[in-house]
Parts: structure tokens; sequence; C-alpha cells
């Protein structure tokens, strides 16, 4: 975990990481209990946060696309997985693990 942080890439991958769990937990969790159980407490909750991971990804991304001269194809890759549920999982496998220096 330490070596993650050392390297913006490796920011990027626990951003990416947290950004995708708080989009699935707000999609299949808090949204649902929002409208099946009339209950919007839990939206609140995650929202802010989402939004905050969210936002942190898009900067860190364009960080890491000019950092290490990325096409605009990756970079938009990179930010379009960010608003698919899953994305930011299947980018970290094919896309930022592959660069990442061990």
């Amino acid at each position: 975990m330490k070596q993650l942080l050392s390297t913006n890439i490796g920011r990027l991958r626990i951003i990416g990481f947290l950004e995708g769990i708080s989009l699935l937990v707000l999609l299949f969790i808090a949204v649902p209990i929002k409208y099946i159980g009339h209950d919007p407490s839990i939206v609140k909750a995650i929202g802010p946060i989402h939004g905050a991971l969210f936002l942190l990804f898009i900067v860190n991304t364009i960080s890491v696309g000019v950092e290490q001269k990325w096409q605009f194809k990756t970079t938009g890759k990179v930010l379009l997985a960010c608003i698919i549920p899953f994305g930011t999982f299947y980018i970290d496998r094919k896309i930022l693990r592959e660069i990442e220096p061990v």
C-alpha cells in the first residue's frame, strides 16, 4: 500500500478503487433503499463522498495523463470508466496496473 501511495499512478489506482466502490454502494444499496424503503438518508451520506471521489479521480486522471503523455484516447477511456459501474476496476486492470512501476 505504501508503494502505491508513492506514485501518481498508484494514487490514481487507489482513488479509482474507492470511487468505484462508492459508485456501487450508491447505485446498488443507497438508491434502492431511497426509493423502495423511502429513506433518503443513505444517499445523502454517500452522495457527497462519491462526488468528492469522482472529482478527485477526474483531476488525478488528467494529471497522470499529462505526466505520462497519454493520448487523448487513453485519457478518455480512463475518464469514461468513472461513470460506468465496475469501470474503474476494469481500467485499473487493463491500463493502470500495466504502467505502474514495480
